[in-house]
């Protein structure tokens, strides 16, 4: 039976605009609504990778909600535990680009229907019944203190009933001079078997460290994989026995960069926890994330295995 894989947290629309350098405070034209939510974007990967995918999460009764819900139901995603709010609205994203690639987002996530969700022992069951083997976080979903507090509490709930769980910790940096922020950063960090951050995300979290030296720290809390994304330059992983590799990065033109970490992670996931060796599923995570900037929002670039596999077979 396919590996089953969970993602919990928001679910959004979003809208690019068609002009750079606007940062959002001139009038312009944006296309749209693209489904997005780091979470979504995860979880529609990891189904066109071979999971058997669940999601957690919320949506509003609207228009952009069954955006969100007719693509993860395209792709075989269960949505039978993504409530529909009957009063808030669905969340939404906008994304303006500048002339050096940085990015400027206006969000309505706290005030949707993104954390709507219920984190019950009837979710709990349904999760097991499922035959859940990975639930995955995204740091993205800890930007909403309700939220954060939900999740932590299913992943535990998770874990102690045998369920892994993968961590890409996706740092927000309007959410650094919160307090209470990486105390739950940590927590999950201490229950997670994958550890997936970016270059930047392990900067914050261990400035100045090499990967082998945090790596070692995470593998005596009891982490497998600790997974590093390095965009353009490609990615590195290591592996608890010792085992380490390091891919380089595919030479596409890209167009939007928003869900490129979530579609890596995705892959990397779905494949590794399918028996997948370890070098083969980093090659194949690296090719999604680099399929995945080709093409304008975020979950427009989500590819096959099928897909994944001849992109890679033609680098060699």
């Amino acid at each position: 039976m396919p590996v089953g894989i969970a993602s919990i947290g928001e679910l959004l629309v979003e809208f690019v605009s068609t002009e750079a350098g606007g940062g959002h405070r001139r009038v312009g034209t944006y296309t749209g609504p693209f489904p997005s939510g780091a979470p979504g974007i995860f979880i529609d990967q990891a189904a066109q990778s071979g999971a058997r995918a669940i999601f957690v999460g919320a949506v509003g009764r609207d228009a952009f909600g069954e955006v969100v819900l007719q693509r993860l139901r395209e792709h075989g995603v269960d949505d039978s535990l993504i409530a529909v709010d009957l009063e808030l609205p669905t969340g939404s994203a906008f994304v303006s680009y500048n002339a050096d690639g940085s990015r400027d987002f206006v969000y309505n996530i706290l005030h949707s229907a993104a954390a709507s969700f219920l984190v019950d022992d009837a979710t709990v069951e349904r999760l097991l019944g499922f035959g859940l083997d990975v639930v995955h976080v995204s740091g993205s979903a800890l930007a909403s203190p309700e939220m954060a507090r939900k999740i932590l509490h299913l992943c535990k709930a998770l874990h102690e009933n045998g369920v892994r769980v993968s961590f890409d910790p996706n740092i927000r940096k309007e959410l650094l001079g919160d307090p209470g922020y990486f105390g739950i950063v940590n927590q999950l960090i201490d229950i997670c078997s994958m550890f997936l951050p970016s270059d930047a995300d392990a900067e914050v979290l261990f400035p100045g460290e090499e990967l082998e030296t945090y790596a070692a720290s995470l593998f005596a809390k009891g982490v497998e994989y600790v997974v590093l994304k390095q965009g353009d330059r490609g990615a590195s992983a290591v592996h608890r026995s010792g085992e380490h590799h390091k891919v380089a990065a595919h030479k596409v033109q890209p167009a939007d960069p928003t869900g490129a970490g979530d579609c890596f992670c995705g892959t990397f996931v779905t494949l590794i926890s399918s028996g997948f060796a370890f070098r083969e599923a980093l090659e194949l995570a690296n090719a999604a994330g680099a399929l995945a900037v080709k093409k304008v929002g975020p979950m427009e670039g989500n590819s096959t295995l099928a897909t994944l596999k001849a992109f890679v077979a033609g680098r060699a």
